[in-house]
């Protein structure tokens, strides 16, 4: 059955196994870049400790996050004084990453050396209130970043130290993925984080048969594209300010959102939530161990939760 965390099982929820990890997670996860302040909100302790109350009421044992959403580990800081608060450490499969430090709105600085990654390391579980990360990922690092035997060796020893228990990586969209893929076992690496979507499937090509063929979980991520697909935005649609939206060039994000009204059309059967739907399509590939999507309210979280009664 592979190891899951002592409660948040609720039989309506479905789970699978992230790849070699052994970890049981809710194939319905929840992504917290939102939290980190750069999708046009700012979120109190209490909001996020609803969030995560309602989520795992609901059988969702699997969060991501990262070192940088957000100043100061901000994100990491949230979810970490939510548990504290909602006594449910243990209750939950924590994800987060390392390889960037926030500058600013939609500005990162790369901090990939292993003094750097170890000081990343340190923060991350302090501002997360645990002495142990369940799946500490790469982040968009370039493959002669990745290809370095030394930082393999540095988060080994820290998997023998207790302070993570799996290594992934969260891949980058604009390299190919296959250096990478191919590497990964060699490095250690259980897991794979990808865009994956109804509106780009590229994953399909190249990163799901490595996957299948090293027994490695896969993490979808923007699995709405960035909302585009849960039916609330037509073309021409604005974003606020302090929403990262913003940055998208216009054209293609006009362009994608007329897609989506088409798959709305045509493949979105009568009657069922878009968004929904969207979340249930990326998951009816069995290599797909769980969708990442973010929320900003509790009934968002409830909403993607119900995507998860039509995965088989």
């Amino acid at each position: 059955m592979g190891k899951a965390p002592s409660g948040l099982y609720n039989p309506a929820m479905k789970y699978r196994i992230l790849g070699r990890t052994g970890l049981r997670i809710s194939v319905i996860g929840i992504g917290t870049w939102q939290f980190g302040g750069e999708w046009a909100k700012d979120f109190t302790v209490d909001e996020v400790a609803a969030i995560l109350a309602r989520a795992g009421e609901l059988g969702i044992n699997f969060l991501d996050t990262a070192e940088c959403y957000g100043p100061a580990h901000l994100s990491e800081s949230l979810i970490g004084q939510a548990l504290a608060r909602l006594g449910q450490r243990d209750k939950w499969i924590i994800a987060t990453k390392f390889g960037h430090s926030f500058t600013g709105f939609i500005q990162r600085s790369d901090e990939r050396d292993i003094p750097q990654v170890a000081r990343q390391l340190e923060d991350s579980l302090k501002a997360l209130r645990t002495d142990h990360i369940d799946l500490y990922q790469y982040h968009s690092v370039r493959d002669e970043e990745f290809l370095r035997e030394e930082l393999w060796k540095f988060l080994e020893d820290a998997k023998q130290a207790g302070k993570i228990r799996h290594i992934g990586n969260s891949l980058s969209t604009n390299l190919d993925p296959a250096v990478q893929t191919a590497a990964a076992s060699p490095a250690g690496v259980e897991a794979l984080q990808v865009v994956y979507n109804r509106l780009d499937r590229r994953p399909e090509e190249k990163v799901f048969p490595a996957a299948r063929a090293q027994n490695l979980g896969i993490l979808a991520r923007v699995p709405l594209a960035s909302g585009y697909l849960s039916g609330k935005y037509k073309p021409g649609a604005t974003f606020a300010p302090g929403d990262y939206r913003i940055t998208h060039d216009r054209a293609k994000a006009d362009k994608m959102l007329e897609e989506a009204q088409r798959i709305a059309r045509e493949e979105v059967p009568a009657g069922i939530d878009t968004a929904q739907w969207a979340l249930a399509w990326c998951l009816k590939d069995p290599t797909v161990t769980a969708v990442i999507p973010g929320c900003k309210s509790v009934e968002q979280i409830e909403s993607n939760a119900r995507a998860g009664e039509w995965v088989e």
